[in-house]
């Protein structure tokens, strides 16, 4: 008993300090090549994201439990820091998933001896503490201190757990008062840097998506004027050239299928405008419509002799389903490319592919059923996406989650837009699209834009033909609310009755006299009338597919408001 009252403390400091460090590396080891801010900490991480962090962390709070000392019939552990970092990045699912795998663990091994109880208990709790208190501060649970606090608080309650129910007792205050000092300041010391270390790389890859944001909205904004006129050796020059300017890379190309449309930077002397295109990797992208990157010379299989480029990002630009060409970002060993430019180069492809969809919509011959959609679309106002793309570019420095969604929702309202070939589809996809258009403008316009939309049962199922609603509350927010200084409320209701779906769209905006109203009913079309292009295309549309008592029904006087209301009959 007296080998028992005479703890070796300092050399379980210094081998768990050894271990500490050994643990902390193989922790930001996997930071370092594992996309964590993908999977946290949000709410509506998916499923898969959740069993894989439990899986990656339970695996390291069983390392945790490998790397201590064996002492008096008992584990000296590092399992706390792990455990307790995954509650505060995961929340309580991964906090209770992680603590439980690590705890059972703890106390099914074959060292788990007299504190195996405790000890695995201790796990559990520490694990849904640390996950339920970030739940309770979501965006700030990756906090140091927060990490220290509950690591002291949890292994303190640990070494309470292991002198009440650990027998003999004697030596349950024997181990307490050889392991309780190190594992509480290693533990401890441990969850404030891993929480910290995830904590920079979240901020770190934050800002650089806000950087790459910034330049794909500054590149869009500077090329969108070259693109409206489509893809030709002008557009593609000064494309070329902007983009070069933005991202300092070594060269920039767009292409044709085989033609090189402008070449701007190194290796001019023979990636000639106007010339073939020489690469064989440009031709594989052409082939397969899947973005490249290569990283050596023989990848880019240039036909030239000496030609410097070594590296080379290509990605597709289409044009609905077809491929038109490629943009491409070369680099050379003294200006090589990276992660970061693959993405901008696969941004950029995106909104060009869009721009080009644009410029085609004029020129589409489409069947006389997706007249009037592409009449709408051509009317889309190019000062809407301008003003959109401002407040994004905005919302990058200030809200950079927030310019994210705006981002998802401008390229959901834009494509939905674009698209002339579908035929009727759902509500729940109109409702999208309206929704998409709705959170641009309550970004632009804040509280000034007040929505609420309401289906009945059964009512997202139900047929429409695309573009009829959403033009139809463009106009209420357009022309009613954001006519009065103080703006108001648009509301959209929709509902079955009678074999029919009832959409109505009201708002308390400046409302219409008599002349707008009769415009819209009757579809005329006068240059006078500036107000309402969407309604009467909207009314022009139903009462082509469905006979003349489908039109719309608009009830409005100035200072009054506005509602309109259609049916659509089901089958």
């Amino acid at each position: 008993m007296t080998d028992l009252l005479n703890p070796q403390v300092p050399e379980l400091f210094l081998n768990l300090s050894q271990r500490f460090g050994l643990l902390l590396a193989g922790g930001f080891a996997i930071m370092t090549v594992t996309s964590l801010d993908k999977l946290g900490p949000r709410r509506d991480r998916p499923l898969w994201a959740t069993v894989l962090l439990v899986v990656l962390f339970g695996l390291f709070g069983v390392l945790g439990t490998y790397t201590g000392n064996a002492v008096f019939k008992s584990f000296a552990n590092l399992r706390a820091m792990v455990v307790v970092t995954a509650g505060l990045f995961g929340g309580p699912g991964v906090g209770i998933g992680v603590g439980f795998i690590a705890g059972a663990h703890r106390y099914l091994i074959d060292i788990g001896g007299f504190s195996a109880l405790p000890c695995g208990l201790a796990t559990l709790l520490e694990g849904t503490a640390a996950g339920f208190i970030a739940r309770r501060n979501p965006g700030n649970s990756l906090d140091w201190q927060m990490a220290m606090g509950i690591c002291l608080a949890g292994e303190t309650l640990h070494m309470g757990l292991v002198l009440l129910f650990s027998q003999p007792f004697v030596e349950a205050v024997a181990l307490v008062q050889v392991i309780a000092l190190p594992m509480i300041v290693f533990n401890s010391l441990g969850a404030a840097l891993f929480v910290k270390a995830l904590d920079l790389q979240m901020r770190f890859k934050q800002a650089r998506d806000r950087d790459l944001a910034r330049q794909i909205l500054s590149i869009a904004n500077q090329t969108v004027g070259h693109l409206r006129g489509g893809l030709n050796p002008a557009s593609a020059q000064a494309t070329a050239a902007i983009i070069m300017n933005e991202a300092q890379v070594a060269a920039v190309a767009l292409t044709s299928n085989n033609t090189i449309l402008a070449h701007v930077g190194e290796a001019e002397d023979h990636h000639v405008s106007g010339g073939q295109v020489l690469t064989q990797a440009t031709q594989r992208v052409v082939d397969t419509g899947e973005p490249l990157f290569v990283h050596d010379r023989q990848s880019i299989a240039c036909s030239s002799e000496g030609c410097p480029l070594t590296e080379a990002i290509i990605v597709p630009l289409r044009k609905g389903s077809r491929i038109m060409g490629c943009l491409k970002l070369y680099g050379t060993r003294r200006s090589p490319l990276d992660e970061t430019l693959f993405e901008l180069a696969k941004g950029l492809a995106d909104l060009f592919s869009t721009q080009l969809e644009l410029e085609d919509i004029g020129i589409k011959n489409q069947l006389l059923a997706h007249a009037e959609i592409r009449r709408l679309q051509a009317q889309i106002n190019p000062h809407f996406l301008f003003n959109s793309l401002n407040t994004i570019a905005s919302f990058c420095r200030t809200a950079p989650a927030q310019a994210r969604e705006l981002l998802l929702d401008l390229s959901r309202y834009m494509r939905r837009n674009l698209d002339s070939s579908r035929g009727l589809i759902p509500l729940s996809e109109e409702i999208e699209q309206t929704r998409a258009y709705l959170a641009i403008e309550q970004a632009r316009f804040g509280t000034r834009v007040k929505t609420e939309i309401d289906l009945g049962p059964g009512a997202a199922e139900c047929l429409v033909p695309p573009l009829l609603i959403q033009p139809l509350v463009e106009n209420a927010v357009r022309h009613g609310i954001l006519a009065k200084p103080e703006g108001g409320l648009v509301r959209l209701t929709a509902w079955r009755e009678d074999g029919h779906l009832l959409v109505e769209v009201h708002d308390d905006g400046a409302g219409m006299d008599g002349v707008a109203v009769q415009a819209i009913v009757r579809s005329a079309s006068s240059e006078s009338l500036t107000d309402g292009i969407g309604a009467r295309n909207s009314n022009q549309r139903l009462m082509q597919l469905y006979g003349p008592d489908y039109g719309l029904l608009v009830d409005s006087a100035p200072d009054r408001g506005t509602s309109i209301s259609l049916r659509i009959p089901q089958q």
